[in-house]
């Protein structure tokens, strides 16, 4: 069901190119400004609302019905929501789920998220895919859809945008958790401490047989339970860290993180990358893997929508599988620019653009989709075993 009609305000989303949308507002009052996209997964909601990934930015669902799950504190992808407003056809406001502890406009009242529901969503992912993501503004504050276009249409965009800044860590600090377990809930490094009736409601993991530097460009918690599970010793760093600085902590390997916007947006992070190269196993995610070709002297342009779902599909090249993956970019690497030592490891099926880097002789791979499964199908979870592969090869 929805909120009541006499409890909700109307609430209307304008864009760029002059059309408006009429509904009814839920979660925080007020106006949301930033380019808008649509993500075509049909659960995971939460973990959406919390990828760093989309500051800057506007979702909205293609699947009709969100909320009915409520949320909890277990499925945050990171330390707070980013999405800067959420569009939906139509919103649940009493969930049923076992796990849910509040509301999902109850969630994003108390985090500033403006939401709009009640519009043709359909006629709204036709615009998108037809003119292209833009900019955009939902408003509970006005009934004036022309000063809201105005407002859109003055909007900065993502373009030479540094929004690396605004989700990176302040400082340095270790990771140490492991992925979730019904029952169980997230699984911890070694021995419990409590006794035997803790060993028997948590599940334990054993002791890191590599150490990671993973730079923080707005990382997903899922991703580094991954790297956890995998054996290793994880060390978040800014995004600002210098190369020399994360070298002199002596890791086995490099992780480059995902996170938003424009890679071109922040050079600092391909100079660190570029003096890392050859020095330490690197993999890349998302983001990391536009840095990556940058690095290694490619290109990238913007897409016209980008790649929001969890059901997209890859083909590993080296293996000529095929892979259903997780993806939230606006941006690609050009794969036309990329010369000599570089090749392209994984093809979209759907618009043939990268998913994958390699170098043909250093320990050095990236994709631009997410392997962590949070939230998606778990199809190339191998690409955190391949890293741990590569990191083992190259111990003296």
């Amino acid at each position: 069901m929805s909120i009541s009609e006499s409890k909700q305000q109307r609430a209307i989303l304008a864009l760029a190119d002059g059309t408006f949308y009429v509904g009814r507002a839920f979660g925080a009052e007020g106006e949301a400004a930033g380019e808008v996209v649509f993500n075509t997964s049909m659960t995971g909601y939460q973990e959406i609302l919390t990828d760093p990934s989309y500051e800057g930015q506007l979702v909205a669902m293609t699947y009709p019905e969100i909320g009915n799950v409520g949320v909890n504190p277990e499925d945050v992808e990171s330390r707070k929501p980013y999405v800067k407003g959420f569009i939906v056809k139509e919103y649940t406001a009493v969930p049923s789920n076992w796990r849910a502890t509040q509301p999902l406009h109850e969630y994003m009242k108390e985090h500033g998220i403006v939401g709009i529901e009640g519009i043709d969503t359909r006629s709204l992912v036709r615009r998108l895919r037809d003119q292209g993501s833009q900019e955009s503004i939902i408003s509970t504050l006005t009934d004036n859809p022309e000063a809201l276009i105005a407002k859109a249409k003055a909007s900065p965009g993502l373009v030479g945008r540094d929004l690396v800044k605004e989700v990176t860590c302040q400082e340095a600090y270790d990771w140490e958790q492991g992925v979730w377990e019904l029952g169980r809930g997230y699984r911890s490094r070694g021995p419990e401490e409590q006794g035997e009736k803790s060993r028997s409601k948590k599940a334990s993991f054993e002791r890191p047989r590599y150490f990671v530097i993973a730079y923080d460009y707005g990382i997903k918690h899922n991703i580094l339970r991954n790297l956890t599970e995998s054996g290793c010793r994880v060390k978040v760093v800014p995004a600002s860290t210098s190369a020399e600085d994360a070298l002199s902590l002596n890791p086995d390997g490099i992780f480059l993180s995902n996170g938003p916007g424009d890679p071109d947006a922040v050079p600092y992070a391909k100079e660190n990358v570029q003096k890392l190269i050859g020095k330490k196993p690197i993999f890349g995610i998302c983001l990391g893997h536009q840095i990556m070709g940058l690095a290694l002297g490619g290109k990238t342009y913007k897409l016209k929508f980008g790649h929001h779902g969890a059901n997209q599909p890859v083909m590993d090249l080296t293996t000529r599988k095929v892979e259903i993956t997780t993806q939230n970019h606006g941006f690609a690497v050009d794969a036309d620019s990329l010369k000599g030592a570089t090749e392209v490891t994984h093809l979209n099926l759907n618009d043939n653009t990268v998913e994958g880097l390699a170098h043909r002789e250093l320990p050095i791979f990236s994709v631009q989709y997410h392997p962590e499964s949070s939230p998606g199908p778990h199809d190339a979870s191998y690409l955190f075993r391949r890293f741990t592969e590569m990191m083992e090869q190259q111990r003296p």
